[in-house]
Order: structure tokens, then sequence, then C-alpha cells
């Protein structure tokens, strides 16, 4: 029966239970590790923050044995004084308070990543315990909290010549279950990005949990200028200086200082890293779009007066940003975000700001520069011809399957509803195992398009698109999807998750290396052409099982040997005496219809894993374009960069299919 509702049902939320409550509009999911990670990144900011006052020129990031972690700067030391209205130390203020803080006023702070007053706050709250310690005014200042509350007022426990502020904090498990690990490399990336932001910071990362301690330190005096040479790392650059802007503009509530760097390389795909504050704005914002505003409109007017265009008669924003590494950083007094995450700046006078300076600096840069600007129209004309090509190559295929007969490929097995959130297709391996495939399916709601053999490797032709949209595989995956093709979401056909005829694109092929190539090949493509499925959660891979384990009319089924063995020796347990059958799949096709549905079409009972982007770093070295760099090593054609790959990696394979 439902609890009555009245006036006590109405909850308040005092102080930080609110962020306890509901940690997920604070600090990110509670479940994924991402506000797990965020509670690091907030005491981080309010170190850096300190630098970017002038305060301090070193930060100190320990993960403890203990699963704590330990946060040092040496800034001024947060204020110890009394709050003329809380009654309290200041520093329990800013430690208990939601929306506390010293940023508000651009006083003490001109250009802060933490704005709200919430960041530290709500680590405390979701914290087992905390404790901070301060060095301020020739003394030392400590005070201990356990999940948000305070076990003592501050108080002074000794001397000290130094100043600078450190927090230890431990999470608070019930709250972070799923993800209860600090992940090094996750967090080794975001410290060597942020000293990146910083030109001359000193960050230190440490390691104590292991049998031997980690100890890495990250310093870059050049700044932007370093991270775009790291970016750039492993790709072939089509001019050798990195391009440097800076400049500032007064805005509505003080002066906005915006710095970029950007290279060009032999890429096809655009690479920038956006940030505020030294606060990394994964969406974008306003300054990503002044930045591609301007980066369109100055290398146009370049190139137009000087008749280097070529037959073409204007170059598009994704023309000239191909192959684009790229960083953009504004310090802003007071921007404005989508959310507390801070993942899209959205203060809209920053996107005339940026433009302004940009236009300004690059245009001076080409006028000094002329071979280098030549290079880049070059590069840009080529790619609006490729492009121009490819659309064509695509609008035949659009225009082929409409001729055929509604749009849809002959060989793909529709289901019977329309609605995309209930459907799913099947992309499967082979005429055969798409024959049991249609024949085990729910009709309703599920579709099989079998492909024939391996798809065309896309990685390989990306400098001939006419040849990727004719090939006959490809044409069927785009007609079935009916979603149109392409990164470019500024094209009127590109690619748009909103118009897929199926809420789930699941990618099933045998359990062996052939079935491992098409799939790769498969992900290649919807990588390259179709990003935002992935992106948007609709890209799905089947995993049908590699064994049947059965005793008598009892059968289970299992994906690994690891469980085929555990499988077999429990039920040699329970019947000893009894003859037990282990039958190894390698191809869908050696399943009947009802094996199949069963196993891996189910809904109920099925295995699938959803396709998801992470960030790793590789040989200590920093990926910045992590899935990017992945298809380019193993789907392109640089064997020597492979090669390392696969020896670096080998000891993870412990078997071996071939």
């Amino acid at each position: 029966m439902a609890k009555k509702y009245d006036a006590k049902a109405i909850q308040v939320l005092e102080g930080l239970e609110a962020v306890r409550k509901r940690p997920g509009m604070y600090l990110g999911d509670p479940h994924d590790g991402s506000a797990l990670h965020h509670c690091i990144w907030e005491v981080v900011d309010n170190a850096v923050d300190e630098h970017l006052a002038g305060y301090n020129a070193t930060v100190e990031v320990n993960l403890e044995k203990d699963g704590s972690v330990t946060v040092i700067d040496h800034g001024r030391g947060i204020p110890v004084g009394k709050h003329p209205q809380e009654k309290i130390s200041a520093a329990e203020v800013i430690m208990t308070k939601l929306h506390a803080g010293g940023k508000f006023d651009n006083e003490s702070y001109k250009v802060a990543g933490g704005l709200h007053g919430v960041g530290v706050s709500a680590v405390n709250a979701v914290s087992e315990r905390l404790t901070m310690t301060i060095y301020r005014g020739g003394k030392v200042w400590s005070q201990e909290y356990v999940r948000g509350k305070r076990k003592a007022a501050l108080k002074a426990t000794g001397k000290s010549d130094t100043t600078g502020t450190t927090i230890n904090f431990k999470p608070d498990m019930t709250i972070f279950r799923d993800v209860i690990e600090f992940d090094f490399e996750q967090i080794n990336t975001r410290m060597r990005r942020t000293a990146f932001l910083n030109a001359g910071l000193q960050i230190w990362m440490r390691d104590f949990r292991g049998e031997d301690a980690v100890e890495i330190e990250h310093k870059y005096d050049g700044g932007l200028k370093e991270y775009v040479v790291a970016m750039n790392e492993k790709k072939e650059v089509v001019h050798d200086e990195v391009l440097h802007i800076l400049g500032s503009k007064q805005g509505d509530k003080g002066e906005v200082h915006v710095e970029v760097a950007m290279q060009w390389t032999d890429a096809y795909s655009e690479i920038i890293h956006c940030f505020t504050n030294i606060i990394h704005n994964t969406d974008g914002g306003t300054h990503l779009s002044g930045l591609k505003g301007s980066l369109t409109r100055t290398i146009n007017s370049y190139a137009q007066s000087r008749n280097l265009l070529k037959n073409v008669s204007n170059l598009s924003g994704d023309d000239v940003r191909e192959g684009l590494s790229a960083v953009i950083s504004i310090k802003h007094p007071d921007p404005s975000f989508n959310a507390q995450t801070k993942s899209k700046l959205v203060t809209s006078e920053v996107t005339g700001i940026v433009e302004q300076i940009v236009n300004e600096k690059l245009g001076e840069y080409f006028e000094e520069n002329p071979s280098v600007a030549r290079i880049i129209v070059d590069k840009s004309v080529l790619a609006s011809k490729a492009r121009d090509a490819a659309r064509k190559a695509r609008d035949l295929t659009r225009r082929k399957g409409v001729l055929e007969g509604g749009g849809l490929p002959g060989q793909l097995a529709d289901c019977q509803s329309k609605d995309p959130a209930e459907c799913e297709v099947y992309i499967v391996e082979g005429e055969s195992a798409g024959g049991s495939a249609k024949t085990a399916r729910d009709r309703r709601t599920q579709a099989v398009l079998p492909l024939r053999g391996k798809i065309l490797n896309v990685e390989r032709q990306l400098g001939n698109l006419t040849k990727v949209f004719s090939n006959e595989q490809i044409q069927r995956m785009i007609r079935a999807l009916g979603a149109g093709v392409g990164n470019e979401e500024e094209d009127e056909g590109a690619f748009d998750p909103e118009k897929l005829r199926y809420g789930k694109i699941i990618i099933m092929t045998d359990a062996d290396i052939d079935g491992a190539h098409i799939r790769a090949l498969i992900l290649t493509f919807m990588w390259r052409f179709m990003r935002r499925a992935i992106s948007n959660g609709n890209v799905y891979i089947a995993a049908p099982p590699l064994f049947s384990v059965s005793r008598g009319k009892h059968t289970e089924w299992v994906h690994s040997e690891k469980d085929r063995d555990a499988v077999v020796k429990r039920l040699h347990k329970e019947a000893p005496t009894a003859k037990i059958n282990v039958q190894r799949y390698k191809g869908l096709g050696e399943m009947n219809p009802e094996q199949l549905w069963e196993t891996t079409m189910d809904p109920e009972s099925r295995t699938m894993m959803k396709v998801e982007i992470k960030d790793f770093e590789t040989d200590g070295k920093l990926a910045f374009e992590p899935v990017d760099e992945l298809f380019r090593i193993l789907m392109g054609d640089d064997v020597p960069d492979r090669r390392a790959f696969i020896e670096d990696n080998a000891t993870r394979v412990t078997a071996l299919d071939v």
C-alpha cells in the first residue's frame, strides 16, 4: 500500500544531507565512478585556484593505502577566523555550508574553477571521514569531520612558518557502491592535463596502494603548446609550428582572457579540447562556438583574398577543421555552466570575445607566415573536394535505396513495430547465421540484417570516401538504419540518432577470430561515420556462448573456458556417475534457431555488452583521443605502431583462439 501523502510526507534535508541523499546533483553518477573521481577534481581545483591567484606553485595528490586521498597545496591556507554571520570558523563554513566560498565577489579570486561554493562541502558530505589541516598565520590548524559533521571545532595544533591547506578524505562506500577504487590512470591523466593548462605549475601524483609506490611529476613550462605537441605525438603534422594565440577583452563582469594552441595534421578528424578556468568542458560551449566560427571566417577570407580556393566556392567549418588538433582555454571572472559538473560553458558573451581575438590574431599570423597559411588552405580545399565527392556517393546510396523499394535493403528482415524505443536490429555475420536469426527472432520488435563476409576496412579508405559509400555491405547498413551517415552535425545528411529506426543496434558475430575482426570492422565504420550512435548508447555487442554443458535434459550455457570448467565440476559433484556433455560453438550457424533465441536473442536471458567510450592511458603517455588513436593503430596502415601495440599488450591475453 502506498504511503499516505500529506504534510508529514514532506521532507526537509538540512545542511549537507541533501548531498548525501542526491549526490548525482552535485558530483555526478555515484555508480559509474564519475562521482567518486569528481571528489578529487573538486579538491584539486581549489588548490589550482590558489595557483591562478598567484599563491601556489605546487599541488600534491596522494592515493593512500587505506583508500583515502590527500591533496596538498602550498597557497595561502583557508581563512581560520570566525565568520561574522555564522559564528564559526570560516574554514568550517566552507566545509559544511553549501554555496559558501571566497569566489563570489571576484576580489579574493579574479578567476576560479569553483564558483558555486558547492564542491569541497559536497566532498565532505560524501566522505566517511575528512581531515582538514591548514597552515596559516604561523600556526597549524586541524579539524576532522565524519560524514559531513564536525567532531570538534577548528583548533590550533602546532606552529609552522609555511602556508597551505591539506585535505585528506575517505569516500563513504555506502554511497559509492559500484566503483569503490580510485583509478590511478584516470587521475594521472587529469593531473597531466591540469599541468598543461597551467604553465609552470608542478603537480606531484603519487600512489602508495601497491607494494611499490608510484611517483610522477607533471610540469610543462610550454603550457598549451606542449599540450598540442603531445596530442600529435603519433600523427603526421602538416606544419611544424604550433599556432599560439593569446588575447583578452573586457566582458560584462571583468576581463576575459583567451588562449588557443592549434596545429593541423594529416588526419581526417578534428580534436578540440575546451577549458574554462582550467575546468574541462567535455561538451564544449560558447568558447568552442567562437573558435569554430572564427576559423571558418578567417581561413575563407584569407583564401578568397588570394584566389586560393581552386573551383571551391566556400570552405565549410568541417573542411577547415579537418585534421585540426587544438586546445582553447579561457579565464572568465564569472562563467556560467549547464550544471555543477561544468561540462558545457553557456556564457553568451564568450562567443563574440573568442571570435574577435582569434580573427585578429590568426589573421596577423597568416600575413606573417604565408607558407603555413597556404598549407592550411590547401588541406582545407582537398577536404572540401573529398567531402563533396563523398556527399554525392552518399546521396546516390539514398536515391538507389528509394528506387529499389522504400529505401530498405532486400536482405533486411524488418520488424513489425515502428516504435524505435522498442525495436532492435541484429547485424549478423553471414547468410547462414542470418537465416537462423530470422527464424529465432521476435518478429514484432527484432529485425535482422545479414552481411556477407567482411565489410570494407574504412580506416584505410578515409581518403577515398567514394569507395566507402559505394560498398554494398555499407550501403545495406546505411539504408537499414535510416538515420543518415557522417559525423558532421551541420551537414543535412549527417547521422542523426533521433532518426534511427531501431533503438538498439546489436552486432552479432561468431565467437572466433574472424567474428571478432568483422565486429571490429563494423565498429570502425560506425565510429568514423555514425559516431553519435555510439555516444548516444545505441550500439551493443551480442555475446553468444562458447560452450553448452549438459547433463541429461539439463543444459547450461557459458561464455568462457573458466566458467565451463566450473560448471562441469559442479555437475560432477552433484551427480558423480552422470554423463556430462560439453559442446563448443565457434559459429552462430552451429546453433539451431531455438538455441540462438535462448542464448543470444531473448531479452530475458541474453548477454549483451553496451559499446561505451572510456579514457585511458598507454605506456604512461597520455592518449588524448584514445578511441581515435586505437582505431588508427589497429585498423589503419601504420604497421610499426600496430606491432608495438600488440607487443605491449600481449601479456593481457590469457587465451587466443586461432
